[in-house]
């Protein structure tokens, strides 16, 4: 029986197809075929281009010997904003802490104003550009948090804008309610604050949300000064009884209790966790959680206390990379050049850098398995780089040596 495909793609130099345990490699004259959207068949050409049926439109793409790859996936982003913070950016090479900015009506809040005032049609302009960017740097699937709103209303309107950007982007979203994401001013002055906000504003649009579709995710920012372990467990377990999957921004600055508290709930990522401890990460082993790194938002911030990634590797734990993009402290795009930073700062290898943006992330969204791999049957989502070695990806820093995207079958960048 012969494979009709409407997508070729031959001459493959090295193909990672991330297939478990990954990465998985075919080198030297690869082909990947694809039909209706999903890829039929990937590999070896020798064994592939025999069976192979091509249609009157069968699109036929030569790699040049390049790199294929599946299509990446950043799986933390805070995407829709109004305006830079390039100023905190001079004070924080004046040396002044995030919490400090934060305290003075900076940081989130500073963006949580500009975000209430500005309209849909900016905020929509602002996030069609920026994901734009990111297709053009490989990546097919970005997750989405609210958290710029911090009130009932906004919030809602952060996650029914990122539906609409979902429905007309080539570029898949996965929503995330991060209410949590601070304190508003307007509740600073009031005992227990961040309790008082979570019971008047974020628990009450739980079953809202969740009843519309709005999010996939509930997250919550489980930090020194924002919101304790105690109040991020309420929200969370609240979260789960209304069907909500849970993600943590966990142990960022302060060792909290952040892991722990992920492996408790059964969350399906950590993030940040540059001051986890390692009895917080061998829970996570132990319960399957994933922890999502972020490294340029350390690079930004002028720290070194980066996440241990070895030992997270070590013992056992999935990693994934992903951007934190955001105006104040993490003003990146690119998910390659996450991976170039990682490599020198984390020591991760390439190869594994590579998994930690395909397979590792796509756990780290809930999609482990049906994206960020290269075989039959999956979506046909994939990368066409122009190199001769996927290593260079991540050596050649702040260099976009992306040459196509396809996606669900489509080429959405570059041509044949």
């Amino acid at each position: 029986m012969r494979l009709k495909a409407d997508l070729i793609i031959r001459n493959i130099g090295q193909l990672l197809t991330m297939a478990p345990p990954g990465p998985t490699f075919a080198c030297s004259d690869a082909i990947v075929a694809v039909s209706g959207g999903h890829i039929v068949a990937a590999g070896s050409r020798r064994e592939i281009e025999p069976v192979l049926a091509e249609r009157d439109l069968t699109i036929n793409v030569d790699a040049a010997g390049g790199v294929v790859t599946p299509g990446l996936i950043d799986p933390h982003t805070h995407l829709l904003f109004a305006g830079w913070r390039e100023a905190e950016f001079t004070q924080r090479l004046e040396g002044r802490p995030y919490l400090e900015i934060l305290a003075q009506g900076g940081g989130i809040l500073n963006t949580v104003a500009r975000f209430r005032v500005a309209s849909d049609d900016e905020l929509l302009a602002h996030g069609r550009s920026a994901l734009d960017r990111m297709l053009r740097a490989g990546t097919t699937t970005v997750e989405v948090k609210s958290g710029y709103g911090l009130d009932r209303e906004q919030e809602l309107r952060a996650l029914r804008l990122y539906r609409r950007l979902g429905e007309e982007h080539s570029i898949d979203l996965v929503p995330t309610f991060l209410g949590a994401h601070a304190v508003p001013g307007e509740f600073g002055g009031r005992p227990n604050a961040a309790r008082a906000y979570l019971d008047e504003v974020c628990l009450p649009l739980l079953p809202e949300i969740a009843a519309a579709g709005l999010a996939r995710f509930c997250d919550v920012f489980c930090e020194e000064g924002v919101f304790s372990v105690e109040d991020s467990r309420r929200l969370l377990v609240a979260a789960a009884a209304h069907g909500l999957g849970l993600k943590l921004h966990a142990d960022e600055i302060e060792p909290l209790g952040g892991a722990e508290l992920a492996a408790e709930v059964g969350a399906v990522s950590a993030d940040h966790l540059a001051r986890a401890s390692e009895e917080g990460l061998r829970r996570m082993a132990a319960t399957g959680v994933t922890a999502v790194l972020l490294p340029t938002t350390l690079f930004t911030l002028g720290r070194r206390d980066y996440a241990p990634a070895r030992k997270m590797i070590e013992l056992g734990v999935e990693i994934a990379l992903a951007t934190d993009y955001n105006p104040g402290t993490s003003p990146v795009e690119s998910m390659p050049l996450v991976m170039g930073v990682a490599c020198r700062t984390m020591g991760l290898s390439p190869a594994e850098a590579f998994r930690a943006c395909t397979a590792g992330a796509a756990r780290a969204v809930g999609l482990g398995g049906k994206v960020g791999e290269i075989r039959p049957g999956l979506p046909a989502d994939l990368v066409v780089f122009e190199a001769g070695d996927y290593r260079q990806v991540a050596y050649r820093l702040g260099v976009n040596l992306v040459r196509m995207v396809v996606k669900n079958g489509r080429i959405v960048v570059g041509g044949p």
